[in-house]
C-alpha cells in the first residue's frame, strides 16, 4: 500500500525563500512530490503536528492542505480496491492524483497522452523515411479504426484490437511480413510510452510478432555470371551496370549508392548508410572503378542524380529492366518484343544477398560478412577499427576473384 505524509521541499530554495508544501506519495520504494498550491517559510511549517503555524492564513491554509491530502489518500484507496495499485509506479500514481484533482487539467493530458497523439509525436521525430513508415501504418489505422481512432487511449488498443488490425490488412497485404511493420511500429510508441510511465498496459506481452519464413534473393554463381555477362537490349546495359557495381561495392544499397560523391585519395569510399546512419568505407577494386569511370557525373560520383529526379525513380525503372534481361523475340517484322526473363523476379536487393549467400560459400567467417554488410554494432571500435577493415577488403577481393575469373 502506497503512504503519503506532507513534505516541504526546501531543496534549491534561498534562505528566507517561501518553499513549496508537498504531498509525498512513497510506493515501492520510490517517492514522487504532488505540489500544493501553498508556499510557506520553514518556520511557518510545524514538521511534528503537520501543521501551518505563524501565518497569518495559517487556518484557511491547514483546511486546504488537510483536504487534498485527504484526497489523495481516498485516491489511493479506490486504486488499491479496483486492483490497479500494485502494478503502478509511484510517479503513475502521482499523475493519477494530480489529474483527478484538477478535471480540466486532466482532460487536457488525457488528449496529450492519448494513443494517437503519442503515435504521430513518436513518428514526427523519425528521419523522414522511418516517419513516411510510420505515416502508413497511421495511414492503416485510420482506415481500420475511422475517427475512433482519435480517441483511443492506450489501453484501448487491446491484443484483440491489434489482431482485428491484422486481420484487416491482410486482403490488401498479404505478406505475413509486410504487415508486421506496422505491428512493430505500434509496438515501438508502447515501448516508449512505458519508458515515460504514460502507462502499464502492453498487449505484446502476450501477442508475439512472428516472421515467417522468405523466399532467399540470391542467384547462384553460375547464375549470377550468366547474368551480369548476358548480352542485354543496349538501353538496359546501363542497369545491368549499375546491378554489377552494386555487388562489386558489397551489395551497398540504391540510395547509398546514388548519393555518393567522391572517391577518397585511398582509394575508398567514405558515407553514412541512410538505413543507419552508420560510417561505412569500401574499397573500389579496379573492376569497381572501371564502371564508375563509365558513368561518372558531374555533381555526383555516378551520374544517376544528374539525369533522374531522385533514388526511387531510378530504382524503380532499374527493377523494371532488370526483371526483362534475358532472350527477346519480336513477334512478326519489327514486331512487338516478347521478353524471356532469366530471373523475372530480380531486383537491387539481390545484390546483396548475393554478395553475402557467395561470401559464405568460400567459408568467410560471419563475422566478416556481417561487418561488410553494415551489420555491426555501430560503436565507435567497430566502425574505425582497421584490422575490421582489412578483412572485408579482403573478403571482397576473394569473392570478386571467383565471381568474375572462376579463382578460388
Amino acid at each position: 500500500m502506497a503512504n503519503t505524509r506532507f513534505f516541504l521541499d526546501e531543496r534549491g530554495s534561498k534562505a528566507g525563500s517561501p518553499c513549496v508544501l508537498k504531498v509525498a506519495i512513497a510506493h515501492k520504494q520510490k517517492t514522487a512530490y504532488l505540489s500544493l498550491s501553498a508556499k510557506l517559510l520553514p518556520s511557518q511549517w510545524d514538521n511534528v503536528k503537520l501543521r501551518v503555524v505563524n501565518h497569518p492564513d495559517q487556518m484557511l491554509l491547514n483546511v486546504y492542505v488537510s483536504g487534498i491530502k485527504q484526497q489523495v489518500d481516498t485516491l489511493l484507496l479506490e486504486l488499491a480496491r479496483d486492483g490497479k495499485l500494485d502494478s503502478m509506479t509511484a510517479a503513475q500514481i502521482k499523475a493519477h492524483c494530480e489529474l483527478a484533482l484538477n478535471p480540466e487539467k486532466a482532460a487536457a493530458e488525457r488528449k496529450k497522452n492519448l494513443f494517437v497523439t503519442r503515435f504521430l509525436k513518436f513518428a514526427e521525430s523519425k528521419r523522414a523515411s522511418t516517419k513516411r513508415i510510420y505515416m502508413e501504418t497511421y495511414k492503416r489505422m485510420k482506415e481500420y479504426a475511422g475517427a475512433r481512432l482519435d480517441d483511443l487511449s492506450f489501453e484501448d488498443i487491446t491484443k484483440e484490437w491489434i489482431i482485428g488490425f491484422d486481420t484487416y490488412m491482410e486482403p490488401q497485404s498479404p505478406s505475413r511480413n509486410a504487415r508486421n511493420i506496422h505491428l512493430r511500429n505500434i509496438r515501438a510508441v508502447f515501448n516508449e510510452a512505458l519508458d515515460d510511465e504514460i502507462t502499464s498496459f502492453y498487449p505484446f506481452r502476450r501477442l508475439k510478432i512472428k516472421n515467417e519464413a522468405t523466399r532467399k534473393r540470391n542467384l547462384k554463381v553460375e547464375d549470377f555470371r550468366t547474368f551480369i555477362n548476358f548480352p542485354c537490349e543496349k538501353h538496359a546495359q546501363q542497369y545491368l551496370d549499375m546491378f554489377k557495381l552494386m555487388f562489386m561495392l558489397l551489395g551497398i544499397n540504391a540510395i547509398d549508392l546514388c548519393n555518393l560523391k567522391e572517391i577518397d585519395h585511398d582509394g575508398r569510399i567514405n558515407f553514412h548508410r541512410a538505413k543507419t546512419n552508420r560510417l561505412y568505407s569500401i574499397k573500389v577494386e579496379p573492376e569497381a572503378l572501371e564502371i564508375i569511370n563509365k558513368y561518372r557525373g558531374e555533381n555526383w560520383l555516378l551520374n544517376i542524380l544528374d539525369r533522374y529526379a531522385d533514388y526511387k525513380d531510378y530504382t524503380k525503372r532499374m527493377n523494371r529492366a532488370l526483371k526483362k534481361i534475358g532472350p527477346v523475340k519480336r513477334v512478326g517484322l519489327g514486331g512487338k518484343k516478347i521478353y524471356e526473363p532469366l530471373f523475372p523476379d530480380i531486383s537491387t536487393y539481390w545484390a546483396r544477398h548475393t554478395w553475402a549467400t557467395i561470401a559464405a560459400s568460400l567459408d568467410i567467417p560471419r563475422d566478416t560478412i556481417a561487418h561488410a554488410l553494415g551489420h555491426g554494432n555501430n560503436t565507435v571500435t567497430d566502425i574505425y577499427i582497421d584490422f575490421d577493415e582489412r578483412k572485408v577488403d579482403e573478403a571482397n577481393r576473394k569473392v570478386l576473384d571467383w565471381v568474375l575469373y572462376g579463382k578460388r
